[in-house]
């Protein structure tokens, strides 16, 4: 339980800092921030490789996610006037969420229904609380509102899954973790008659 609450403490202190930073107009600073929690986080966890992996898969998503609505011209970022691509410190947020998902926010993983539900109402809410700060605005605040919750409605079940596929993948484990997996799936296929 330590650990989920260090984790959200943690996610929670770095959403902050990114928001103010960026409504501040250093967008640097507001990746900075980040960075340093990201750190914090791949030196915490069991499997850092993977969890890194999954940051940097979350990092792709959020870029064309955000992009997007930059393009609708939904969202504007203050001092950021790019029609084509999101800012970098946005895309560093999406870092900062998925250092949660294994974690802090691992009850998301428990079906897909539950994650659809989470980022339906915490995407709209997170934006609402950055936008009360100064880091984003809204053409329609009520339509955009709507998309990022519908975005992130389906975005969360499949970073989710991602995280999932991840965790499981034996690629990135050393032989001798991969070597005991791969017996314990032995006597478990044995006990269960499979073989």
């Amino acid at each position: 339980m330590g650990h989920v609450i260090k984790n959200l403490a943690f996610f929670k202190i770095g959403w902050v800092a990114c928001v103010m930073f960026a409504a501040a107009g250093e967008p640097l600073l507001a990746t900075l921030s980040v960075v340093a929690v990201a750190v914090v986080h791949l030196t915490s966890v069991k499997a850092p490789v993977k969890e890194a992996l999954l940051l940097l898969a979350a990092a792709v998503i959020g870029l064309g996610w955000e992009s997007f609505m930059v393009w609708t011209g939904l969202v504007q970022y203050t001092g950021y006037e790019s029609a084509l691509l999101a800012p970098y410190w946005i895309v560093a947020m999406w870092v900062l969420f998925a250092t949660t998902v294994n974690h802090g926010l691992r009850w998301t993983k428990r079906n897909l229904w539950v994650a659809s539900l989470a980022g339906l109402l915490g995407g709209p809410m997170a934006f609402f609380g950055g936008m009360n700060l100064g880091a984003v605005e809204f053409s329609h605040t009520a339509a955009a509102l709507t998309v990022i919750g519908l975005g992130w409605a389906l975005l969360l079940p499949v970073l989710t899954l991602v995280a999932d596929t991840i965790i499981d993948s034996t690629l990135l484990e050393p032989a001798e973790d991969r070597d005991s997996r791969t017996q314990r799936r032995k006597l478990t296929h044995l006990e269960l008659g499979y073989e």
